[in-house]
């Protein structure tokens, strides 16, 4: 029942937020005060993390020769991803870049340090995992700082050639480096965070779905409460003691009640509407002022199940959807309902249309997913995209029309859709281009700029020629 359309728009949503805000690696800013011990254990602190780099098989000293020679320390740490987004901070790339940097101090103390770590007990245990994650990754450069650079003689004899060398700055140096890389493992977090609030917000989806039906009831529920009322009224007239009881008993209301589904459903995920006594009465005010209802109401013939089906749906889309009410109480009651009214409101009338075909007998509601690939689909497309999102990236960095588009100006949101559309091209093989291509550009139309399909069409284009060429996309 959640369609791919609904999950791509919460993926890319949810990208969007998380990549954002992502900083997975934190340098430090230089120090305030710029003492002695302070200007020695920044200096060391950049040179240290570009030596892990170069232990992860980078190239960090530009127009220098590689004092490793080639050696591979570990395949597995080789082109690891915390290196590889250790390499993709922009101060690290500058500093590479521009060569300002003392790391070619230690180029006779790095082939020493090669072998320690080559033989040391970290490397050996980390060696024995058949997949390190990130986690893994941190763990064994902390203990590596902690236990080799922060003891090793060579290293430490390379440093006193620095000027105004301290022990106490390189001391300072090594507890920033492990706090950088353990910040970098709290930024793993984030992603699980987000990957969670993913799913969450796929699963409140769903729940609308129901809460819609609940709405309905408690309408129903408020009309007859004032029905009731009116009949408690001082002077009460013949219309308020015999009031026309059809929309009360609407049997389709009736039939939803009853039904065990959704019964257990509300017993699970209680929605409390009869608290919102403003949206109640808005709607209810608005229900019993249109000319459909005033139709149902005056029609005597006595409406069969079908009819009583019609209704509603007449209601939800004519004054449930359109209601600045319902947006802002959606709005109050969930952050990840901004956009799902009007898909759930779709399906909350296929069901509908769906029971008055059926009749008493209702058939249930629709399931949360169709299938296991829906239920699997949102979150193997958040996955891909956050661990190639480099890869990702370069596509668009190559095929940008620098006269035409400014990188440094480009829509962030643009951004993230190229990433995704790339990954659902080379992810999900048996989705057809055009079905990707439309779905999101009709997000691109909905979230980011006037010109954003123009510029997302254009880049799309380019790429996919590159990977049909490269025999990637055979579709």
């Amino acid at each position: 029942m959640l369609n791919r359309t609904l999950i791509r728009l919460k993926a890319v949503q949810m990208l969007y937020a998380y990549l954002l805000t992502r900083s997975e690696f934190r340098l430090l800013p230089p120090p305030e005060k710029m003492t002695r011990d302070n200007k020695v254990a920044y200096d060391l602190y950049l040179d240290f993390l570009l030596m892990i780099l170069q232990l992860s098989g980078f190239s960090v000293q530009a127009s220098r020769r590689d004092p490793l020679g080639g050696l591979v320390l570990n395949r597995k740490i080789n082109g690891s991803k915390m290196a590889k987004s250790l390499a993709a901070d922009d101060n690290i790339r500058d500093i590479i870049n521009l060569g300002n940097s003392s790391i070619a101090l230690f180029d006779n103390a790095i082939p020493s340090l090669y072998r320690k770590i080559a033989d040391s007990e970290a490397l050996k245990e980390y060696s024995k995992i058949k997949s390190p994650d990130i986690t893994d990754d941190i763990r064994l450069w902390v203990t590596i700082v902690r236990t080799i650079f922060a003891k090793d003689q060579e290293m430490i004899a390379d440093a006193r050639k620095m000027e105004d060398f301290t022990q106490t700055g390189y001391d300072r140096a090594i507890a920033m480096v492990v706090d950088t890389l353990n910040n970098y493992n709290d930024a793993k977090g984030s992603l699980i965070t987000a990957r969670k609030n993913l799913e969450a917000s796929l699963a409140k989806s769903y729940e609308l779905y129901f809460d819609v039906f609940a709405l309905m009831v408690e309408l129903t529920h408020e009309q007859e409460r004032r029905l009731q009322a009116a009949k408690e009224k001082y002077l009460p007239t013949a219309e308020d003691l015999n009031p026309n009881m059809r929309f009360v008993n609407n049997k389709f209301i009736a039939a939803l009640e009853n039904n065990e589904q959704f019964v257990k459903f509300m017993e699970k995920d209680p929605v409390n509407w009869n608290g919102d006594i403003y949206l109640i009465r808005d709607l209810l005010d608005r229900i019993v002022a249109s000319e459909y209802y005033k139709e149902y109401m005056n029609n005597p013939e006595e409406p069969d199940f079908a009819a009583d089906c019609e209704l509603w749906r007449h209601i939800l889309k004519n004054i449930i959807v359109p209601s600045d009410a319902m947006a802002d109480s959606l709005e109050a009651r969930s952050v990840f309902w901004n956009d799902d009214l009007d898909i759930m409101a779709t399906f909350v009338s296929k069901t509908i249309r769906q029971w008055a075909v059926a009749g008493n007998d209702s058939p249930g509601f629709l399931p949360m997913y169709k299938d296991s690939e829906d239920a699997e689909f949102g979150v193997q497309l958040f996955t891909d995209i956050v661990n190639n999102r480099e890869l990702y990236r370069s596509y668009l960095d190559k095929y940008i029309n620098t006269t035409q588009w400014d990188p440094d100006r480009l829509a962030f949101m643009d951004i993230v859709l190229v990433c995704t559309i790339i990954s659902e091209l080379l992810t999900f093989p048996q989705i057809p281009i055009p079905v990707t291509l439309n779905e999101y550009l009709d997000i691109a139309n909905r979230y980011s700029t006037p010109k954003s399909s123009q510029f997302i069409n254009g880049i799309i284009a380019s790429v996919i020629k590159e990977l049909r060429e490269e025999g990637k996309l055979m579709k």
